[in-house]
């Protein structure tokens, strides 16, 4: 279990870090996801879709919405 959790951590900092060298990549492709997923919800969970796709903005340093 604690290598699982200590794989994971890793796997999520190498994220993070691509996410801040590619920040345009990856804005788009969240909002992308977020259209596609709110979309396929019908609207259900729009607003936990939303905050999720702020989440990243946050991680990549661009919080405005673009």
């Amino acid at each position: 279990m604690l290598r699982k959790l200590t794989a994971l951590a890793g796997t999520a900092e190498v994220v993070r870090r691509y996410a801040k060298k590619n920040p345009e990549k990856i804005n788009k492709l969240a909002d992308q996801a977020g259209r596609f997923v709110d979309k396929r919800t019908k609207g259900k969970y729009h607003n936990q879709i939303d905050g999720a796709v702020r989440k990243v903005r946050q991680v990549t340093g661009d919080d405005a919405r673009g």
